[in-house]
């Protein structure tokens, strides 16, 4: 509910996990707000390294509570700051140097925010989301990341 009665729209508008490219567009076009005076926009994509070593590919996985984790995790921070709307969308399957792994957006009233939902969404996502990624380098190795 919010200060004058009316009842307040759920914050979390996108909360996805796909095998599919994703769409910066969808992401933003789903935290648009008319009371927001900030929309923060962040956009994880696939390097061509890590640790000094050659990426070639990689692929990401998910366990089967991932969007209900998502949610969670989304949930948390509306409850945290004032956002008008969040969302979030995390690829899985195998993904090439360049494609779009992650896109997360956070509308506040405010810029700042904006930006600090944003970046809390997108630093709880990667900390507390059971989605792990497998990459796989140049020189043959390859490592997981985030798997317990």
């Amino acid at each position: 509910m919010s200060d004058n009665g009316i009842p307040v729209a759920d914050p979390i508008r996108l909360a996805r996990v796909q095998d599919r490219p994703l769409s910066v567009d969808e992401v933003f076009a789903a935290v648009g707000d008319p009371a927001a005076g900030g929309v923060a926009l962040f956009v994880g994509t696939v390097r061509d390294h890590d640790h000094a070593r050659a990426v070639r590919r990689l692929s990401y996985s998910a366990h089967p509570s991932v969007e209900d984790e998502l949610r969670t995790v989304m949930g948390k921070v509306a409850a945290d700051l004032p956002v008008r709307a969040l969302a979030a969308v995390h690829r899985v399957g195998d993904l090439e140097i360049g494609d779009l792994a992650v896109v997360v957006a956070a509308s506040c009233p405010h810029r700042a925010e904006a930006f600090a939902a944003c970046r809390r969404l997108i630093d709880d996502l990667k900390a507390q989301v059971p989605i792990w990624k497998h990459q796989l380098f140049a020189d043959g190795g390859d490592e997981w990341v985030g798997a317990c």
